[in-house]
């Protein structure tokens, strides 16, 4: 029989524990004016590989584009205080979207700019709905397409600070479900690939269904369940799912997730673990925004536990056994543009403070700023 999860987001909050970290196409979380993350991976295991982008011209400068608000370079902004206001406009699939701030005469024509990666919520799919109210608090960053200054909205919350949270609401008015919006079902995920914006999952035998579902389904993008985050290429992992019923009677996954209701981050896929809430410093070795990659020096005298050491030196002997060296011997820790705070502009030679993590593949940095 199926696994009844009446409260399955009780089980993703208490998964996602540590820091965020995590790639697209078709009509992707991307638009707006940049920002995100894509670029190649970090190896080609079995679990995943590197995608590029996420929807079209994801995280890239767009062209023929209208040109973001711009602010002076002058122009002070205050990242601890909170603002309210009403979303005017929310383009789920695009993944952006404009907000109309209550106090008036804080920002120019009193509406400001989000983007999905500053929405805190607990929803599988980051998405806000038109007039709801929200908290949050404004950033400054320079836009790379004009280079001008603009502004964007920070860590959107309900007021009060609270998750956002409106997927279940809304999948329970939309979604027809094969036994219920809750109910689980276990299998095989075939691959997931972000660029192509799909996959492939084939359930497990045993269970007894009412309706004639297949046992291979596909499972669009939204689907995935990444704790919020972007999904990153999967192959040959053990899932769980729910059923849903399309327009034209076909069956589909619905929220996947690793089992136990795990979001399929890469703390799930790699088994991160972040060693406690110690901060460090460090310089930026290298950083390649294309890529979506880059690696980070302790400063002068910084040393790192002894267990993270050698994570490293495991990192530095793999990376030799596949021809690849770096320029340095120093000892460095691995990033992604997702484990960098927004708003954060990374070249060498800039000074950061971080938090250290460890996976199956090495130790890396992540809450770089």
């Amino acid at each position: 029989m199926p696994v009844w999860i009446p409260w399955l987001k009780v089980n993703q909050q208490s998964a996602k524990g540590g820091a965020s970290s995590d790639k697209g196409s078709g009509k992707g979380w991307g638009g707006g004016y940049g920002g995100g993350f894509g670029g190649k991976g970090w190896g080609s295991g079995q679990i995943w590989q590197g995608a590029k982008g996420f929807g079209k011209g994801f995280d890239r400068p767009r062209t023929g584009r209208k040109p973001p608000q711009s602010v002076p370079e002058s122009f002070q902004v205050n990242p601890e205080v909170r603002y309210t206001g009403t979303v005017r406009i929310y383009k789920k699939f695009s993944g952006f979207g404009f907000m109309d701030l209550a106090q008036k005469g804080v920002v120019p024509d009193d509406s400001i700019y989000v983007h999905w990666r500053s929405i805190q919520t607990e929803d599988r799919f980051p998405q806000l709905s038109q007039e709801m109210q929200v908290e949050f608090s404004l950033m400054k960053v320079k836009d790379r397409a004009s280079g001008c200054w603009t502004l964007k909205a920070k860590n959107v919350t309900m007021p009060g600070g609270a998750l956002i949270a409106v997927q279940d609401e809304l999948d329970a008015q939309h979604k027809q479900f094969v036994g219920g919006q809750h109910l689980r079902y276990t299998g095989q995920l075939q691959f997931f690939s972000p660029k192509r914006g799909f996959g492939w999952l084939t359930m497990d035998d045993g269970y007894a269904l009412t309706e004639p579902v297949p046992k291979e389904l596909k499972v669009d993008l939204p689907e995935v369940n990444a704790g919020g985050k972007q999904p990153v290429f999967m192959r040959e992992i053990a899932v769980e799912f729910g059923i849903v019923k399309d327009r034209r009677g076909g069956y589909k996954g619905y929220n996947m997730t690793l089992p136990g209701g795990i979001p399929m981050t890469y703390e799930g896929l790699e088994h991160r673990v972040v060693l406690g809430s110690r901060n460090f410093t460090g310089i930026v070795e290298m950083y390649s925004w294309t890529k979506g990659f880059g690696f980070i020096k302790g400063s002068k005298g910084a040393a790192f536990p002894p267990n993270v050491m050698a994570k490293i030196k495991q990192q530095q002997e793999d990376a030799a056994k596949r021809g690849k060296t770096t320029q340095s011997n120093e000892p460095m820790l691995y990033f992604r543009r997702a484990d960098v705070q927004e708003g954060v502009e990374m070249e060498k030679g800039k000074e950061v403070t971080f938090k250290v993590y460890t996976d199956d593949k090495g130790a890396g940095a992540c809450e770089i700023h």
